[in-house]
């Protein structure tokens, strides 16, 4: 006897606005629950305390998170003067704390060092994994694990606020870049320390900000699609964008129907015009469908790389 399907097929990416206080592995779930789909994944965590933009892919789009992974993000955040955290933000314990002295002609000279290219060395209390475990779980068994310093960029950061001991600045980062050590590190070249109070993630990648949806707007238009007795999916999946979102930072690639079919069967092919080696986003021309990811060689040949599986779709 078959076994039936857990959810439905979803096929899309939804920028969620994560909430306050709750995990974003927590958040998924949530999400995944309301769409009743049957696959779905985040791309790149955001801390309990943290609010703002996080991506979950649902179905084929899973295949092209990673995309989402690699690209660049933009924060807000209030720095803390004054008080130096373990964790680096309000849900750590005090480690120091000294009175605030900063004007704003020390503050941007501080500030001026974090823009452009740096090395950071990550956060104990980082997702990173060492040994299969993340650092966190390490620091918080009391364990310090030598971590190494890595390459991230700064492309822009702006005081929005600078009121007595709080700091709020908007923040474009590549990715692997923590704002808690940014901000620890500020706290430190000024001398009197620092936490991060509030962190707001408003944009991944090309994403727009006014394109978040809060989990209790997604529970309303669920609830209120029961009373009416309408298919939720007709309420829910306008609100989730293509899966080639994800991978709009991609050269296309443009195949006739029948490359497509030698494409999906594994086989790579010639697609006249294309002459830069590297990842492309593959497109069907005649029907300007996106089909997937492939890998341009150096011999000229595009081979298939991460294609998508079209399915049936039910309510």
């Amino acid at each position: 006897m078959a076994r039936r399907r857990k959810g439905r097929q979803v096929d899309g990416v939804l920028l969620l606005d994560k909430p306050y206080d709750m995990s974003s592995n927590h958040a998924l779930q949530a999400a995944k629950r309301i769409y009743f789909a049957n696959k779905a994944g985040h791309t790149g965590a955001l801390d309990p305390l943290a609010t703002g933009m996080l991506p979950i892919c649902f179905g084929e789009a899973t295949k092209f998170s990673q995309f989402l992974l690699d690209t660049d993000k933009t924060y807000i955040v209030t720095a803390k003067l004054g008080i130096r955290t373990t964790t680096s933000d309000a849900d750590g314990d005090v480690v120091s704390e000294k009175p605030v002295n900063v004007s704003e002609i020390q503050l941007a000279q501080a500030l001026d060092y974090f823009r452009g290219t740096t090395k950071q060395v990550p956060s104990m209390y980082s997702a990173l994994k060492y040994k299969g475990q993340p650092l966190y779980k390490y620091a918080r068994e009391g364990i310090e694990v030598e971590r190494e310093a890595r390459d991230i960029t700064v492309f822009r950061l702006d005081v929005l606020r600078f009121e007595g001991d709080e700091v709020d600045m908007e923040i474009h980062v590549s990715k692997g870049t923590y704002i808690r050590t940014i901000v620890d590190d500020l706290g430190e070249r000024l001398g009197c320390g620092a936490h991060v109070s509030m962190l707001r993630r408003v944009s991944v990648g090309h994403y727009p900000r006014d394109k978040m949806v809060t989990l209790e707007t997604l529970e309303q238009l669920l609830a209120d699609a029961k009373e009416k007795d309408i298919s939720p999916s007709t309420v829910l999946e306008p609100l989730l964008l293509p899966m080639d979102t994800a991978v709009t930072e991609l050269p296309m690639a443009n195949v006739d129907k029948e490359m497509a079919g030698y494409l999906r069967h594994g086989n790579p092919v010639l697609v006249p015009g294309l002459n830069e080696s590297g990842l492309m986003k593959i497109v069907i021309e005649e029907e300007n469908r996106f089909i997937g990811v492939g890998q341009l060689n150096n011999d000229g040949l595009l081979a298939p790389k991460r294609l998508v599986v079209e399915h049936d779709q039910d309510s």
